[in-house]
């Protein structure tokens, strides 16, 4: 995976400005501030130990002065922890780690190779291909030493063939159950093998980490990279998971090695894309087991300085779509190097039909329409305006008049108070076409093949529901996919970031799969909406309706697609509150606590598709 532009760049603040000094001063010199202090710290101290209590210490000394934190938000392990790890020696797999040297700097090759004998599991196999030039005999006197003081050390000089040829030849001489890459600048935490054997116990043949990436000596921060589960949408995007990965030596034999040295740049995003297609059980362990070292010249430091690695990605994404029966191509993402989109083919030519739910607001209505039949790319759909309960006599007067300006398009009509979800399952009942597409009236389509894009999406059998990119008028984003767990119940993913940010580790510019989508404009099987019940007009009339409907699908194993290619501007106003009147705020904070009570085992818990060390106050990726 390419770095890219700071990952927490164009983040809206979430917070107010900080505190003056004499502000701050007298919060913290307060008497009922210092009781809690004092507890926590005692309770710290006992529980953790008085490492952890001295890093609470500085990370709040820090906080206080406005300094980045970073080294007590990225998981380093207790001295206390290592210990015991090392105590418990348990049983597991022989892991190979797999470094290729190439004119490797002595300071560098030192820092890697003390990270892996440092390690809190004793039982790998540290594999050593050297491809340096005649003018760096250092990293092969280095390893040649090493070697002969540790059996676990192999070392082996090699042609030089190029990065992907070079690991290859590593896998090759590798006798490990169990193998990872290591770059030869890169650095291991001391627990990180211990962590993946706990995985490997559970039965997971495929297991990655989060990561950060640390400056050329190792003390400037450069990015985190916090992931989600595994997300194959996401990886055919860019290739999050990069390290650390640990696969199974059967499941790199399945899958085969030869391949790899074809994709010279993208070699890991091409190995792990077909790692992933064959593994049985993907696990990922959401702490930071690797430090990535950005320098001139690393992929780290940016795609840009390896830029043939970009061709190589597109034909990596486009061999896995040509395995998986995918028709479509890969294309980059302007101005997000290292990040690719896909332009699926469409499969016939299916009717899809359009609802909209109206009351008057015909000025809306229209805006859609036009939107709509003008940005669709896509000729074969029908509209449904669901009429519900209308008094203007001008509303009456639009209606009669839209079957001549707008083709397909027909009003029905529906009976009864305002139910959203009751609405649309109405809707369904009169629909002709195989995909529905739930559209909210204030909606204005930006993107030319709007629907087009959709539709390819929810063609694929193994995709539920598929949402859109909305945006504010004032262009900040309104909708990128559904956070599960945001302030108790669910939030819009990056709400309130700016058009033009790429999002954290490229999730604004890349297609996403996430537990929800937003009802504002949701696509689907009508098979699948029918099968399902439709819409839970009963228990979740106006919120969380289409929440609880992508959740459905996704129990079912289905994929929830979030895709930035299909843009459109929602003018639901940033300031309106949920309800206003006494009888609809009961009604939604009911809808809420019932939402709740059917889903807490993933709002009290982290969204697979987000990340524990985000916080759940807010929707822009901040950190805990």
């Amino acid at each position: 995976m390419a770095n890219q532009p700071d990952p927490h760049a164009n983040r809206p603040a979430d917070v107010a400005a900080p505190d003056s000094v004499g502000g701050m001063a007298r919060r913290l010199l307060d008497p009922t501030h210092l009781k809690g202090v004092a507890a926590r710290s005692a309770a710290t101290l006992r529980e953790k130990g008085a490492e952890q209590l001295w890093r609470d210490i500085t990370f709040r000394v820090g906080l206080a002065f406005h300094r980045d934190g970073w080294r007590h938000r990225a998981d380093l392990p207790l001295r206390r922890e290592l210990k015991r790890q090392r105590a418990a020696v348990p049983a597991g797999p022989v892991i190979s780690i797999v470094v290729p040297l190439y004119n490797t700097p002595e300071r560098f090759f030192r820092q890697m190779l003390r990270s892996v004998q440092r390690q809190s599991y004793p039982r790998w196999q540290l594999v050593l291909v050297d491809a340096s030039d005649a003018a760096h005999p250092t990293p092969g006197k280095l390893a040649r030493a090493a070697a002969g003081r540790d059996s676990r050390i192999f070392y082996q000089k090699i042609e030089n063939g190029g990065i992907a040829e070079n690991t290859t030849a590593g896998f090759a001489l590798a006798t490990g159950g169990y193998l990872t890459l290591l770059d030869h600048d890169d650095l291991l935490y001391p627990n990180a093998l211990y962590e993946c054997c706990q995985a490997i116990a559970a039965g997971a043949d495929f297991v990655y980490s989060d990561e950060i990436v640390l400056s050329a000596n190792l003390k400037k921060l450069g990015g985190y990279h916090f992931k989600p589960d595994f997300a194959p949408d996401y990886l055919r995007g860019c290739n999050y998971i990069t390290h650390l990965a640990v696969f199974s030596r059967p499941l790199l034999d399945r899958v085969g090695a030869a391949e790899y040295k074809a994709f010279d740049g993208a070699q890991d995003h091409e190995l792990i894309l077909r790692l992933t297609e064959k593994a049985e059980k993907i696990t990922h362990i959401p702490k930071v087991l690797y430090s990535w070292r950005g320098h001139a010249g690393s992929t780290a430091a940016g795609m840009e300085a390896k830029p043939y690695a970009l061709a190589a990605g597109e034909r990596a994404i486009d061999a896995q779509l040509a395995r998986l029966g995918l028709p479509g191509k890969a294309e980059r993402v302007p101005g997000a190097p290292g990040a690719y989109q896909i332009q699926y083919e469409l499969t016939g030519e299916p009717l899809v039909s359009v609802l909209i739910p109206n009351k008057d607001h015909t000025e809306d209505l229209e805006r859609c329409l036009h939107s709509l039949y003008e940005k669709a790319g896509y000729p074969n759909f029908e509209v449904l305006v669901i009429e519900n309960n209308s008094t203007l006599p001008a509303t009456e007067e639009y209606y009669r008049a839209l079957p001549a300006r707008y083709p397909g398009c027909r009003v029905v009509r529906y009976q009864g108070g305002f139910n959203f979800a009751a609405i649309n399952n109405f809707g369904v009942g009169e629909a002709k076409g195989s995909h529905l597409l739930l559209l909210n009236n204030d909606i204005e389509i930006l993107s030319d093949g709007f629907l087009r894009e959709l539709l390819s999406y929810s063609q694929r059998p193994d995709v539920g529901a598929v949402g859109a990119k909305l945006y504010y008028p004032d262009d900040t984003i309104q909708h990128a996919g559904v956070l599960m767990g945001i302030n108790g119940s669910a939030g819009h993913s990056h709400k309130s970031y700016p058009r033009s940010a790429v999002g954290d580790i490229y999730r604004l510019v890349t297609t996403q799969n996430y537990m929800a989508v937003t009802g504002a404009c949701l696509m689907t099987k009508t098979a699948l909406y029918r099968e399902a019940g439709g819409l839970d007009a009963e228990n979740f009339a106006v919120a969380y309706n289409d929440v609880d409907y992508c959740l459905r699908l996704w129990q079912q194993g289905l994929l929830n697609v979030f895709t930035p290619r299909a843009e459109a501007y929602h003018y639901e106003s940033k300031s309106r509150g949920l309800d206003t009147t006494a009888e609809n705020t009961a009604r939604y904070e009911g809808e809420k606590q019932r939402f709740y009570e059917k889903y807490k085992r993933y709002i009290d818990a982290y969204d697979p598709y987000y990340n524990p060390h985000f916080n759940n106050l807010f929707e822009n990726f901040g950190l805990k």
